[in-house]
């Protein structure tokens, strides 16, 4: 009985040493970024990669198909909003807007109704806004990139008339 423990225990030995080998297949290639942790401004290092792409979906029920999205600080974003839909950019368009803190995000709209010519986002609204899409109608997508503003969650929506109350989420830096 010993002998056999000693031989199921030697065998599991000799298996978890041959593990952990990729096959012949090569993994995604990451690139470390540095991240702060705290006031006292130590770094650690972890496995993120350098660009965050994220895809969001509009659809003709004026439904974003995410309400959080999550990055780190330091990453560039790759954001590609796709509506869905079927409408044209007439009645259903859509668009990504993500604004500052502190901005009131149906005020924000409100204020934006009449800017057709700027795509739904009022010119002395600009400064409220931190990066944003174009507005797009049925069957379109469109991709922008930008650099992440600073640790913290900031609120994004859609700023076509009427669409803000049920397109609307949380972008979430780390």
């Amino acid at each position: 009985m010993i002998k056999l423990g000693l031989v199921v225990g030697g065998l599991g030995l000799v298996l978890m040493s041959c593990g952990g080998g990729s096959g012949g297949e090569q993994q995604p290639e990451t690139k470390k970024v540095q991240l702060q942790s705290g006031p006292e401004e130590t770094t650690k290092s972890a496995d993120i990669p350098e660009v965050a792409e994220l895809t969001i979906e509009g659809n003709d029920q004026m439904k974003f198909n995410t309400k959080r999205m999550k990055v780190y600080e330091g990453q560039k974003v790759k954001l590609t909003l796709k509506n869905v839909g079927e409408l044209p950019v007439e009645s259903m368009g859509h668009n990504w807007v993500l604004l500052k803190k502190g901005t009131d995000k149906n005020a924000f709209a409100e204020a934006s109704i009449g800017a057709k010519e700027t795509g739904y986002i009022a010119p002395d609204q600009m400064e409220n806004v931190i990066v944003n899409t174009n507005t797009i109608g049925g069957g379109e997508e469109v991709t922008i990139e930008f650099d992440t503003p600073a640790k913290g969650s900031y609120d994004f929506i859609c700023s076509f008339p009427g669409h803000v109350g049920m397109m609307s989420g949380k972008f979430v830096v780390q």
